[in-house]
């Protein structure tokens, strides 16, 4: 019976071993089909075995096909996707921001009543308590013009401020066109209202620009917007410098509106203008030193308040409301 067993088995390895088209050979005896089985399959397993081996393949098989079919959805159950329907939604809910926005209007500015609002002598405009806050803020550097400088920004230590951190390389991009580089910037997002409107800050009852910083003793830009549609005035800011002291301790800055001087590209006129505080869009800080190296800037938050010991109105004298003759 062995001898019988071993001949057919070698006789369907034979079969299995001969490519396809082609007749078998009347000259391949069994010590071919011996040599083929023993060289080209694996040793047969014991009965036993091989019977638990059928069966675990075979509980692996029916598990395999059961994943697959759940893998398989239906077409009934496909989520149905109308663009009709999000269309409808994003509108109805822009059409509701309108509806808060008129009724605060009614009610005061940003929804207080008046009194409350005049009555307020400081006010935080930008604070870090969490990743929603940092989606407010957009960081650029000179990589956008070919640099090699690079910028991040995250939430530092605990959830409680934001840590603005890269490195700095004045490295001019070889372009053949700009010969300067070396900048990096974190700018405050626009605020956009219903229907994409945007909208802008009033701090006309203000004076001074309140800062609570740690950096690493670097000199800081920063920039103040204000809200233009003038597509010529697009690059114009008001900006002055902000010095950090550097080491583990917390520092409060501030910057008087009346400080601030105009400027163009990154160019200071010679005519300057006083700032419209009624009018802010936006606010950012530069770090454009020229000293290549790792910097780091962590701001707990960004607010306004009056200052009733600060009187000036305007710091420089070479304005055209101010000294009309110099212009003429």
């Amino acid at each position: 019976m062995a001898l019988v067993h071993k001949l057919l088995n070698g006789t369907y390895i034979l079969r299995k071993c001969l490519k396809p088209g082609v007749a078998s050979c009347p000259f391949l005896g069994t010590r071919s089909a011996d040599y083929c089985s023993s060289s080209l399959e694996k040793p047969a397993a014991a009965p036993g075995k091989a019977s638990s081996q059928r069966k675990t393949e075979g509980n692996l098989e029916g598990h395999h096909q059961r994943e697959v079919a759940l893998d398989i959805t239906s077409p009934e159950d496909k989520p149905e996707v109308s663009f009709d329907k999000a269309i409808k939604e994003e509108i109805m809910d822009h059409f509701r921001r309108l509806k808060n926005d008129i009724v605060n209007h009614w009610i005061g500015p940003e929804g207080r009543p008046l009194h409350e609002v005049l009555m307020e002598q400081a006010k935080v405009v930008w604070q870090f308590r969490g990743k929603e806050d940092l989606d407010k803020w957009i960081v650029t550097s000179d990589k956008v013009i070919g640099g090699r400088s690079e910028v991040f920004l995250k939430m530092g230590k605990s959830n409680r401020s934001a840590l603005l951190y890269g490195t700095l390389s004045s490295e001019a991009p070889q372009d053949g066109e700009s010969d300067r580089s070396g900048y990096c910037a974190m700018i405050s997002k626009i605020p956009r209202g219903p229907f994409e409107r945007k909208r802008f800050y009033d701090w006309s009852q203000f004076n001074t620009l309140y800062l609570r910083v740690r950096g690493d003793g670097r000199p800081w830009m920063v920039n103040i917007r204000e809200d233009m549609d003038i597509i010529q005035r697009k690059d114009q800011m008001y900006s002055y410098f902000m010095f950090t002291r550097g080491g583990p301790y917390w520092q409060e800055v501030k910057i008087p509106f009346s400080k601030f001087f105009f400027s163009n590209r990154g160019r200071i006129r010679d005519a300057q203008y006083q700032l419209l505080l009624d009018k802010i869009s936006s606010i950012g800080f530069t770090l454009a030193d020229k000293v290549d190296g790792p910097f780091f800037l962590e701001i707990d938050f960004i607010g306004v308040f009056t200052d009733p010991a600060h009187t000036e109105e305007f710091a420089y004298e070479n304005s055209p409301e101010l000294s009309p003759r110099l212009f003429k």
